[in-house]
């Protein structure tokens, strides 16, 4: 077995970011599905609609879990906000008990496809999307990090394929998920007791495919998109969350490596 293969049979933490819908949601369901009883998860979303309905999830098929749901706008929160989310959740755990801590940083926005890289002209527009994409992302992991600092971590960062290549109409979206993967890859530089791994879903069918295909001021971006649901070779969630609890069984990749759903 590699020795960053993980077993997530086990009793341990799971903390899952834009977890009230779409990968995250299915991703938490999955993962929470392996996991022991006594094991706690935190769902954290801007939807408690949508989070009641993941813990829902959850619970139908593994009632022995605790499930902490937490809506929160991870905008641009503050490492003491993040703090206070992360210790409330634990309150009642003793963290020793915990045979290992997963964290998986799906939130993520598109930004504006309806413009060209010029027409980004405007230093809020970069700060917001950097603030949600990035910043709030390196916090989080910050807080995660040092909330175990016995425990064995796994890092997971949802990217795309759009970090390693350039797709037009996609400037802001690009620039951050490539800014957001190097900060993962440096982590695992840094700390190779952890298992860091950058996972690339492939061109799955949610809200922001939809929004490529309709809104994109690029036509080939905009049709390819498009070509893909009407062929029919979107990848569907349970598939690409499948291939992603693969990966962490079989451990056959460099700790913060991007791996692609199609690899």
């Amino acid at each position: 077995m590699s020795s960053l293969a993980v077993n997530l049979n086990r009793v341990g933490f799971l903390l899952v970011t834009g977890a009230s819908r779409g990968i995250g949601q299915t991703m938490a369901i999955e993962c929470a599905k392996e996991m022991k009883p006594g094991s706690l998860v935190l769902l954290l979303a801007r939807s408690a609609a949508g989070l009641e309905d993941t813990r829902r999830q959850i619970l139908a098929q593994n009632d022995r879990l605790t499930i902490v749901t937490v809506s929160v706008d991870l905008t641009e929160p503050s490492r003491e906000e993040l703090e206070t989310v992360v210790a409330k959740s634990l309150a009642n755990s003793a963290k020793e008990s915990f045979e290992f801590a997963l964290v998986i940083h799906n939130v993520g926005t598109l930004g504006d496809v309806t413009k060209w890289s010029v027409d980004h002209n405007s230093q809020a527009t970069w700060r917001e999307h950097f603030a949600m994409n990035v910043f709030s992302v390196a916090i989080l992991n910050a807080v995660f990090m040092a909330s175990f600092p016995e425990t064995q971590k796994i890092v997971v960062n949802v990217t795309s394929l759009a970090a390693l290549e350039p797709f037009a109409s996609m400037s802001l979206y690009c620039s951050s998920r490539a800014a957001r993967e190097m900060y993962f890859r440096c982590l695992a530089a840094e700390n190779p007791g952890v298992v860091v791994l950058n996972y690339s879903p492939g061109p799955v069918d949610t809200d922001m495919q939809t929004e490529i295909r309709t809104k994109s001021t690029d036509e080939q971006v905009k049709s390819t998109m498009a070509n893909l649901h009407v062929e029919n070779k979107l990848v569907t969630r349970e598939q690409t969350t499948r291939k992603f609890l693969q990966v962490l069984r079989e451990g056959k990749f460099t700790s913060g490596a991007h791996v692609d759903y199609f690899d």
